[in-house]
C-alpha cells in the first residue's frame, strides 16, 4: 500500500515544480518506494507487460492511421500501401496486428493468475472489477480494429457480430441500425469502427490509470495470499520489481519479435488478403483466435437471444467473482480441491476456444454445450460450494516465512501455467486454421516443396523472380490483374533484380490510356516507373464475359491469401520452424494439379475443369501453361513444374516484397534482444541476491 511521498528535492528546479504540483513525489511513493511483496513470481510482471502491449498499440496506431483511409473502396489498397510504400510501414502494421494477440496472450496470463492467487477478494474488489471493464473495452477495441483492413472476414465478421444486436427486444434492431449507418455494413460502418478503434485505447489507458491507483491502494497480492505485517515481508518497488519487470518484458518482447518478424500472418485469416465482397460469403466466418471461447458460448445456444446473454453473461460473471467466492484463503496454493478445479477450467477454456474454430454442427455442437454449462457452473456452483466445504491448508505467518519455505513450487507452478496457456492459444489457433483450410480446400493436400525464401535467412532467387515475372506476363496477365504492383517495383530491393533502366525499358512496352491533355483529349503514351501493371480487362464484366462467367482475382497477395490444412499438431511445428509457404505451396500444386480425364466417379461440370488441388475440384480456368509454352533466357527447361515454381515464387513476392528485410531486420532484433535479456537477468540475480 503506497504510503506519503518522502521525496526531497534537491534541485531547485524541482523544489519549484514540486511545491506546485507534487508529480515527482507521486511518482517516487507510486514507482520507487512503493513497498511490494518480496515473494511475487513472474506472473506479477504481465502488468507490467501489459502496460508495454497498450504504449505499442497506441503509438504504432496512431501513425498507422495517419496513413489509412476508411473508405470501402480505398481501405483495403490504403491498408497494403502502407506495407508497400510508407518507410518501414510494413513493421508498423505487423507490430499493431500481432501486438493485438500478444496484447490478449498477457491479458489472459494476467487474469487466470488472478483466478488462481484470488487477487480478486477483499480489499481488491474494485481493483478486479476495473480489470473487467478493461477486458471489455480490449474486446471491443480488437473487434473494431479487425473490421478497418476491410478484407473478407473483416467485412463478414463484422456482419455477423453486429446483427447479435438485433436479438435484443423491441430495440435490437434499432441498434444495429446505429452501429451500420444504414441497412447494411457498409462505409458508416467502417467510419464508426475507425472512429471508436482510434479513440477507445486512450479510454481503456484511463481506465489503467485507475486500474493502477486501485492497486495501489489496497496493495499488491502475492502467491501466499497473506498480507504484509512487517518490513521484511517487502521491497521497494524500484530496484526489485523494476528490474525483474524489464527482464519479463524482454523475454516476452522476444516472443513477440518471432511473430512479427519471422510469422507475421500465423494467427491470421488469408481470407482478410482478399478484399471485402458482399457478394461472396466466405464458407467459414469465425473470429479472431481470443474471442472463440465465447463464440463457441454463443454458439451453443439454439436461441439467439439466449446465444447473446449467454457471451455476454460468461464475462460478466467474471465481475461478481468476489462475492461468488467467499472463501477466507486467497491463494488456490492452500485449497487443494480449488487448484483442482481450476485447472478443469482452464482445460474447459482452451477446449471451448477450440470448439469455436469448429463447424456449429454435429458433435462440436454437443461439446460445446456440455463445456458452456461447465464453464458457468465453475463460476455459480463450484465456488460458492468450495467456500462452505473446503478445508485449506495452513497458511505461512507471514510472506517472509513463505519466501524461506516455498522452494521452487510457485516457479514450477508459475512455469507449467504459463506454458498451458500458451500451448493451448497455439491449439485453439491450429483449430481455426483447421477448421478454415478444411472448408476452403477440400482438394487434395499440397506437396510441401523446398523454397530459397524459407527460413530465418531465406532470400528469393533472383533469377527465379524474374523467370517467373515472364511467366506472369506472358501467361497469367492476360487474366488476372496485379493492382498493388507498380513497374518501380521492379527495381526494388529484395525483388527481382532489375535495374531502374531495365525496369523503364518494360514499362516502356505497354502503352497506358492518360489524359486528358490541355485540348481534353485522351492520348496513348508508353509505360512510366510510376505506372502500376496494366489490367487486363476494362471492368470486371469484361472479365467475367471472357471466362465463363468467373472473375480471374487479383494475384497481388495470391501467395497469402491461400492456405491449406496442415494438420495437428504439424500448425504448432510449424510455429517454431517459421512455415509459411503454405499459399507458394498451394498456388505450384495447382498449376500442376489439372487431370484430364476427370476420374470416372466425378461429374465435372459443364465448362468446368477437373484439377485435384481445387476446392471441389471443380475449375472454371483452363490449364494455363503447359511445356514450352514460354522460352527462358537463362536455360532452364521450360517444363511445366519450373513454371509453376518460378511463377509461385514471384507471387510470393508481390505479395510479401519486403521479406528479405523483415528477416534481416528480425535477426538484428533477436540479437540485440537476447544480449539485454541476459544482462538484465544477472543484473537482477546481483539486485535480488540481498533479499533472497
Amino acid at each position: 500500500m503506497s504510503g506519503p511521498s518522502t521525496f526531497q528535492p534537491t534541485n531547485p528546479a524541482i523544489k519549484w515544480i514540486e511545491r506546485r504540483l507534487p508529480i515527482f513525489g507521486l511518482v517516487h511513493a507510486s514507482f520507487v518506494a512503493y513497498p511490494t511483496p518480496r515473494n511475487l513470481n513472474y506472473f506479477w510482471t504481465f502488468g507490467g507487460i501489459l502496460s508495454m502491449m497498450l504504449g505499442v498499440q497506441i503509438v504504432t496506431g496512431v501513425i498507422l492511421a495517419m496513413h489509412y483511409t476508411p473508405h470501402v473502396d480505398m481501405a483495403f489498397n490504403s491498408v497494403e500501401s502502407i506495407v508497400r510504400d510508407v518507410n518501414y510501414g510494413w513493421l508498423l502494421r505487423y507490430l499493431h496486428s500481432n501486438g493485438a494477440s500478444m496484447f490478449f496472450i498477457a491479458v489472459y496470463i494476467h487474469m487466470f493468475r488472478g483466478l488462481y492467487y484470488g487477487s480478486y477478494k477483499e480489499p481488491r474488489e474494485v481493483l478486479w472489477i476495473l480489470g473487467v471493464i478493461i477486458y471489455l473495452l480490449m474486446m471491443a477495441t480488437g473487434f473494431m480494429g479487425y473490421v478497418l483492413p476491410w478484407g473478407q472476414m473483416s467485412f463478414w465478421g463484422a456482419t455477423v457480430i453486429t446483427n447479435l444486436f438485433s436479438a435484443i427486444p423491441y430495440v435490437g434492431d434499432s441498434i444495429v441500425t446505429l452501429l451500420w449507418g444504414g441497412y447494411s455494413v457498409g462505409n458508416p460502418t467502417l467510419n464508426r469502427f475507425f472512429s471508436l478503434h482510434y479513440l477507445l485505447p486512450f479510454v481503456i489507458a484511463g481506465v489503467v490509470v485507475l486500474h493502477v491507483w486501485a492497486l495501489h491502494v489496497a496493495g499488491q497480492n502475492n502467491p501466499a495470499g497473506v498480507e504484509p505485517k512487517t518490513d521484511k515481508d517487502t521491497v521497494p518497488f524500484t530496484p526489485y520489481a523494476t528490474i525483474k519487470d524489464s527482464f519479463a518484458m524482454v523475454c516476452f518482447m522476444i516472443f513477440f519479435a518471432w511473430f512479427v518478424f519471422y510469422v507475421p500472418n500465423y494467427l491470421g485469416d488469408p481470407d482478410n488478403y482478399i478484399q471485402a465482397n458482399p457478394g461472396v460469403t466466405p464458407a467459414h466466418i469465425v473470429p479472431e483466435w481470443y474471442y472463440l471461447p465465447f463464440y463457441a458460448i454463443l454458439r451453443s445456444i439454439p436461441s439467439k437471444l439466449g446465444g447473446v446473454i449467454a457471451m455476454f453473461g460468461a464475462i460478466v460473471v467474471l465481475a461478481f467473482l468476489p462475492w461468488l467466492d467467499s472463501a477466507r484463503t486467497r491463494s488456490s496454493r492452500y485449497r487443494p480441491l480449488a487448484k483442482q478445479f481450476f485447472w478443469i477450467f482452464v482445460a474447459v477454456c482452451i477446449v471451448l476456444g477450440w470448439l469455436g474454430g469448429k463447424p456449429a454442427e454435429g458433435i462440436y455442437v454437443i461439446a460445446g454445450r456440455v463445456l458452456t454449462a461447465c464453464y458457468f457452473a465453475y463460476f455459480l456452483i463450484v465456488l460458492p460450494l468450495l467456500s462452505r466445504i473446503e478445508r485449506p491448508k495452513a497458511l505461512p505467518n507471514s510472506i517472509a516465512d513463505d519466501v524461506l519455505g516455498k522452494g521452487g513450487t510457485s516457479r514450477a507452478m508459475a512455469s507449467s501455467l504459463l506454458a498451458l496457456v500458451l500451448a493451448g492459444g497455439l491449439i485453439v489457433a491450429g483449430g481455426v486454421h483447421s477448421a478454415r483450410a478444411a472448408d476452403e480446400h477440400g482438394g487434395a493436400t499440397p506437396p510441401s516443396l523446398k523454397w530459397s525464401f524459407a527460413g530465418p535467412f531465406g532470400k528469393f532467387d533472383r533469377a527465379q523472380l524474374q523467370r517467373g515475372y515472364k511467366v506472369y506476363k506472358e501467361v497469367c496477365s492476360t487474366c488476372h490483374s496485379m493492382n498493388l504492383l507498380h513497374y518501380r517495383n521492379l527495381a526494388d530491393a529484395g525483388g527481382p533484380g532489375f535495374t531502374p533502366a531495365q525496369a523503364l525499358a518494360v514499362a516502356s512496352d505497354t502503352t497506358v490510356k492518360d489524359g486528358p491533355n490541355d485540348a481534353g483529349e485522351m492520348f496513348d503514351r508508353p509505360g512510366r516507373l510510376a505506372d502500376p501493371f496494366p489490367k487486363p480487362f476494362p471492368n470486371e464484366n469484361a472479365g467475367r464475359a471472357a471466362n465463363g462467367g468467373a472473375y480471374p482475382p487479383d494475384l497481388s497477395l495470391m501467395a497469402k491469401a491461400r492456405n491449406y490444412d496442415r494438420g495437428f499438431p504439424q500448425f504448432i511445428f510449424d510455429f517454431f520452424t517459421q512455415f509459411q509457404e503454405k499459399g507458394p505451396n498451394y498456388i505450384d500444386a495447382l498449376l500442376q494439379g489439372y487431370v484430364d480425364p476427370p476420374p470416372a466417379d466425378f461429374k465435372l461440370p459443364e465448362g468446368a475443369y477437373y484439377n485435384k488441388y481445387y476446392p471441389d475440384h471443380a475449375i472454371k480456368m483452363p490449364k494455363p501453361i503447359s511445356d514450352d509454352q514460354v522460352a527462358y533466357d537463362d536455360g532452364t527447361p521450360t517444363k511445366v513444374e519450373n513454371y509453376a515454381k518460378d511463377v509461385a515464387t514471384f507471387l510470393m513476392w508481390t505479395a510479401e516484397p519486403h521479406l528479405e528485410a523483415r528477416k534481416r531486420m528480425g535477426l538484428q532484433v533477436m540479437i540485440f534482444l537476447v544480449i539485454l535479456a541476459s544482462l538484465l537477468y544477472f543484473t537482477k540475480k546481483r539486485v535480488w541476491s540481498a533479499v533472497h
